[in-house]
């Protein structure tokens, strides 16, 4: 193509118009981009600059707040951490298996079965279910109906139903995001299909899946109702997930709010919301540090 040539197109009558509708596009999405970031800045900054001097406290993270009173500084958030892990870890356990196995369900078996689109259709109306009446449900059917003692479990039960559909509907997308021609290669040298999904489809979509974890992860560590519902608050740190109340971190935040105008309060529920907000970090950091070793090691 000849400079003229070049030229008589760069003159061409719509080419500014173009230009201008480009600039305008980039400066609408960079100053969204921007105006997003205003609220996620100020709420770490406020939360960092309000409980990073409790955090360093000795005793935070290896005390429990047994004995501590309003009026009383001290003690430490170990029961809390303990109940959150506990928690999460054990809907986690349950969540992801049966979640990654219904978007396998879905995008590589179910195609347009009527099985699919009805549970396609469920995991729609769990992703609108509030977590309060995921509680209450959790709270019927175990304690009411089957005369259950509350307990940390009943919170884990109730998280799962909050988890699935996070966890389901992002490995979904990560699936077709997983070329067609990889499959038919595969299935073209005579692996069979469960194969292809187990060692190829799933290793290609591994990040993207982890990803979609640690947003269902992230989703349940913060929730307050199942935790008010099914299990009560307790100062002392609890290790059996099965009986007696049960420290947490949204527990603490939640049962040092009413107190806030205390000092002493008020620094343990912003030093409780900084160590929530740095589990999930490390859990998120933990997991990009897991796919990038996969990716390696294969």
């Amino acid at each position: 193509m000849t400079t003229a040539t070049v030229s008589s197109l760069q003159s061409a009558p719509g080419l500014g118009r173009r230009k201008a509708k480009n600039n305008i596009a980039t400066a609408v999405i960079t100053g969204s981009f921007l105006l997003a970031l205003i609220p996620l800045v100020w709420l770490l900054w406020t939360v960092i600059s309000k409980g990073y001097s409790v955090i360093i406290q000795q005793g935070w993270f290896t005390e429990d707040q047994s004995g501590i009173t309003n009026r009383r500084a001290g003690g430490g958030v170990l029961h809390a951490v303990i109940g959150t892990l506990q928690q999460v870890a054990v809907a986690s356990i349950i969540a992801i298996p049966i979640s990654i196995m219904v978007a396998i369900y879905l995008i590589e078996y179910g195609s347009n079965s009527r099985l699919a689109t009805w549970a396609s259709f469920m995991i729609d109306i769990l992703t609108g279910i509030p977590s309060i009446v995921a509680a209450l449900f959790i709270y019927a059917v175990f304690v009411t109906s089957f005369g259950g003692v509350q307990q940390g479990f009943y919170v884990s039960l109730a998280l799962v139903m909050l988890m699935i559909p996070v966890v389901v509907r992002s490995t979904e997308e990560m699936l077709k995001l997983v070329p067609n021609e990889l499959r038919e290669a595969s299935y073209a040298l005579g692996v069979p299909k469960w194969k292809t999904i187990v060692r190829i489809v799933l290793p290609t979509a591994l990040s993207g899946i982890v990803t979609g974890v640690m947003l269902g992860v992230a989703r349940i560590a913060g929730e307050t109702a199942p935790l008010l519902v099914l299990v009560g608050y307790s100062q002392t740190t609890n290790w059996d997930l099965f009986s007696g109340s049960q420290g947490s971190l949204p527990g603490m935040i939640n049962d040092q709010a009413p107190n806030y105008t205390l000092p002493h309060p008020a620094d343990r529920m912003w030093g409780a919301a900084l160590t929530l907000i740095l589990i999930v970090m490390g859990l998120n950091l933990l997991a990009r540090f897991f796919t990038r070793f996969s990716k390696i090691t294969n």
